[in-house]
């Protein structure tokens, strides 16, 4: 198994990887390849989620954030843990996943845009790796994170 297998991999760059649920192989191999922390933003689910994700992840050296976002629910309180677990773990290699990477790479997005200067174009061009339809609970949250995060739609610039 590799990191390049997860379900959903993506590498944003040197410090960022995102993806689904990773196998514990996968994690293995995340660790091997100089991951340091792995954040998790999918709900427990029995069929499909790893039974101790963060015991393992510990036991290989690893830091752990689970930040459970219910898919139907996402609210900008989880977005708030989110950006404060990435502002706290600084220039450390990370994996962000969820279930399949579309709570991550709508979050991350929102992030980049926030904390790194990016456009919404890029943060779109982002999802668009991932989502291949529109999920009306999810564009209603990221157009309301746009506006909460400073970016009104259609000027992609920062408002004061």
């Amino acid at each position: 198994m590799t990191t390049e297998q997860i379900r959903g991999y993506y590498k944003v760059d040197d410090q960022v990887i995102t993806g689904g649920q990773p196998t514990e192989g996968q994690l293995r191999s995340a660790a091997e390849d100089g991951v340091q922390v792995v954040i998790n933003l999918a709900t427990f689910d029995p069929n499909s989620s790893l039974s101790d994700e963060g015991g393992l992840v510990r036991s290989l050296g690893l830091e752990y954030y689970p930040i459970p976002v219910a898919w139907d629910r996402p609210t900008e309180a989880d977005f708030v843990k989110f950006a404060n677990v990435l502002s706290e773990i600084g220039s450390k290699k990370v994996l962000i996943h969820c279930a399949a990477n579309y709570r991550v790479t709508a979050f991350y997005s929102l992030y980049a845009m926030q904390h790194l200067g990016w456009s919404e174009a890029q943060a779109d061009a982002l999802r668009a790796v991932i989502w291949r339809k529109p999920y009306p609970i999810w564009e209603d949250f990221i157009r309301q994170m746009k506006q909460a995060i400073g970016h009104d739609e259609g000027t992609h610039e920062q408002l004061p």
